[in-house]
């Protein structure tokens, strides 16, 4: 029995199926695993603002697995543009309200799985969370990095951002020059470039196996994410089919290896600072 039964099947279920009825599901799809697809899209967060797309190419994902796609959301805050007022007061909390939410709309609608679609520095974690809670067949894929931008021949990221606020401080670049960085350094959708928290959990999901290969490397922009997000529609019905749940993937084991990749990006971000350092 799939666990949507509860709210598909049987006499007793006859007003809620009139319910999906009116959501528009014909009689196939009431027969089939209803997959919720969690989608963090939103217009005020730049690693987000390309995940309607990432969620559309979800559902055909699992469509042609044989399953029922259905979105629901997720909320994000952008920890960049919340910083230096009230508003990082919010950032942190978001994680469970996220984490809450996710739960709250997972088992009040009994799908049997799901796939989730963050991308962002709370965003990732409070979805792990809301997975190892709810423990039901799940598969991540992200919105993917924002490509680094390019500021007279240099790579730039959002670090140089506050890189040039301090330079005007001192007096060695002038308000155009800032200016120029500010059209500049974030040329595209995607979480910011560097080694942030959004890029750092993108990868880790990986590494605990809650995401699939490329999962926090392919750039945002790329088509490659596209076929990516189909896929983890698609290995989301394998993982149905088998009843493969997060607990099962997320092992101590499994905390361990993420563990040891985040520190291994850590000490390659660090050796990336100093080979700056001893250029300049």
């Amino acid at each position: 029995m799939k666990k949507s039964d509860n709210v598909k099947a049987g006499m007793q279920q006859a007003p809620h199926r009139s319910l999906f009825h009116a959501l528009g599901f014909t009689e196939e799809e009431m027969k089939k695993p209803m997959v919720g697809i969690v989608s963090s899209y939103n217009e005020i967060v730049p690693g987000h603002m390309n995940l309607d797309k990432i969620v559309n190419a979800v559902k055909l994902g699992v469509a042609e697995a044989g399953g029922v796609p259905v979105v629901f959301p997720a909320i994000a805050v952008c920890d960049g543009i919340a910083m230096g007022h009230m508003g990082m007061k919010y950032s942190l909390v978001t994680r469970d309200l996220i984490a809450d939410s996710t739960e709250c709309m997972a088992l009040a609608h009994q799908f049997d799985a799901l796939v989730m679609v963050p991308n962002c520095d709370k965003n990732v974690p409070g979805l792990l969370m809301a997975a190892a809670r709810l423990n039901i067949p799940t598969v991540f894929v992200s919105g993917g990095p924002m490509l680094a931008g390019r500021v007279n021949g240099k790579k730039t990221s959002l670090s140089s951002m506050f890189e040039a606020v301090g330079s005007y401080a001192a007096g060695t670049m002038t308000e155009e020059e800032v200016r120029e960085y500010e059209e500049k350094t974030c040329p595209t959708c995607g979480s910011c470039s560097g080694m942030y928290t959004a890029n750092s959990m993108n990868c880790l999901t990986e590494a605990l196996g809650m995401g699939l290969r490329g999962n926090g490397t392919i750039p945002a922009v790329y088509s490659e994410r596209i076929k990516l997000a189909k896929h983890a529609g698609m290995a989301v019905m394998e993982l149905f089919e088998k009843n493969i749940c997060p607990r099962d993937i997320m092992t101590k084991e499994a905390v361990l290896n993420a563990l040891t990749v985040d520190m291994a990006l850590e000490i390659g971000r660090a050796s990336c600072r100093e080979r700056v350092w001893y250029l300049v």
